[in-house]
C-alpha cells in the first residue's frame, strides 16, 4: 500500500506546536523564534515532508509551470534551446512539462489539450503549420503562450527568432567570396517563414553577385538527414555542375557531407558545404555554419512567458536575434 504523504498536521504533532507555527517555519515567515523554526525544519526533514504545491496552486490561481512543445526533441538545436528554457525557469522556481510533437498538427493538438488539463501557466511552443487553422487551438485556450523559433505574419502572437534572411544571405555570400558561383541549395519542403527566408536571403546574396538564380540548384527535401544524403547522391550522379552547397540546417549538412565523401569528392577543395544552426556536433566536423544563439533564444522566450503571465507586458513582443557565420574547414 502506498504511503500516505506527510502534512503539516503530522508536523505541528510531532513538534508540539500549533499548526500556524509549521505554516510560518516552513514559509521562512520572521515572525517565530529562530530555534522553534529550527526545530520544526528538522522534524520536517526528518519526517520527509514534501511541499504540497497543488493546494498552494488552488491558493494562487497559478502552479508555476509552463509547457515546452517542441517539433523534434531529437534535434540537437532544440536541446540547447531547451538549456536557455531551464536556466530561466531554475532562476524563477518553475517546473516545466516538455512534450515532442514530431510535426505532426495532431500531435500537437492534443499536446495543447493536456497542457490546459494540466493548468500551466504559459506555453512555449515551436508549432506546426496546417492550413488556414494552423493554430486556432492555442488562441482559444486563453493561455499565455510565446512561439519560439518561428515568425507567423498573420498572427497576433508574441514571437521570439532568428534573422534567416540574413543567415542565408550572410552563408551563399561566403561562399561565394571563395569563389563559389553553382550554389546547391539544400531547403526543407515545409515552405514555413523560417524556410522562406533562408531561400531569400541564397538568393539576395546571389542577386548582389550578379549571379543568375537557377531553381534547378535549389531542392526542397524532408528534414531528415538520410534524404539529405540521397538528395546529394541524386544530384552528384545527375552530372549537374555545381561547386558548393548551403543546407538548410547542419543536420542536412551531415548528410551532403556524408554523400560527398562516399563519391569522393573533396571538401572543400572541390565541393565546399555550409550548414545552419551550429547545433554542438558541427564544431567536431568542423562544419562552416551559421550560428543561432539558441540558449539565448530559450532564456529569452521564458522571460517574455513570464511577462504574460505576470500581467506585465500587453504589447506583443517579436524578438528577432542576430546570426552569424561560423568558418570552420568544409569551406
Amino acid at each position: 500500500m502506498r504511503k500516505r504523504y506527510i502534512t503539516i498536521k503530522d508536523i505541528a504533532k510531532a513538534a508540539n506546536v500549533s499548526i500556524n507555527t509549521v505554516s510560518r517555519a516552513l514559509n521562512d515567515k520572521p515572525d517565530i523564534n529562530y530555534k522553534t523554526k529550527e526545530k520544526i525544519l528538522k522534524i520536517a526533514e526528518e519526517l520527509g515532508y514534501v511541499k504540497n504545491i497543488t493546494a498552494s496552486s488552488l491558493r494562487n490561481r497559478k502552479t508555476k509551470t509552463i509547457g515546452v512543445l517542441f517539433k523534434d526533441i531529437t534535434n540537437p538545436f532544440f536541446v540547447e534551446v531547451l538549456k536557455g528554457i531551464e536556466k530561466a525557469t531554475k532562476e524563477n522556481n518553475y517546473s516545466l512539462i516538455l512534450m515532442d510533437i514530431e510535426k505532426d498538427y495532431e500531435l500537437e493538438k492534443k499536446a495543447l489539450n493536456i497542457m490546459a488539463e494540466k493548468r500551466v501557466d504559459g506555453i512555449l511552443i515551436s508549432p506546426v503549420r496546417k492550413g488556414n487553422n494552423k493554430f486556432n487551438k492555442i488562441m482559444n485556450l486563453n493561455i499565455p503562450y510565446v512561439i519560439i523559433g518561428d515568425h507567423f505574419e498573420d498572427m497576433d502572437a508574441d514571437e521570439i527568432y532568428a534573422d534567416d534572411l540574413k543567415g542565408g544571405y550572410l552563408a551563399t555570400k561566403h561562399l561565394i567570396e571563395k569563389g563559389k558561383k553553382d550554389i546547391v541549395f539544400l531547403n526543407v519542403k515545409n515552405h514555413n517563414f523560417v524556410s522562406q527566408s533562408r531561400l531569400l536571403g541564397y538568393k539576395k546574396a546571389l542577386n548582389e553577385a550578379k549571379i543568375r538564380v537557377n531553381n534547378k540548384m535549389i531542392f526542397n527535401i524532408n528534414e531528415d538527414v538520410n534524404d539529405a544524403y540521397e538528395k546529394v547522391l541524386e544530384i552528384i550522379k545527375s552530372k549537374l555542375k555545381f561547386d558548393s552547397i548551403f543546407c538548410f540546417n547542419d543536420i542536412l549538412a551531415y548528410g551532403a557531407i556524408k554523400a560527398l565523401r562516399e563519391e569522393k569528392m573533396d571538401i572543400p577543395e572541390e565541393i565546399m558545404v555550409v550548414g545552419y544552426d551550429d547545433i554542438i556536433y558541427s564544431s567536431i566536423i568542423d562544419l562552416t555554419t551559421i550560428r543561432i544563439p539558441k540558449f539565448e533564444l530559450g532564456y529569452k522566450a521564458f522571460y517574455i512567458l513570464l511577462d504574460k503571465i505576470n500581467h506585465k507586458e500587453n504589447e506583443r513582443i517579436k524578438i528577432i536575434l542576430d546570426v552569424k557565420l561560423i568558418e570552420r574547414k568544409t569551406t
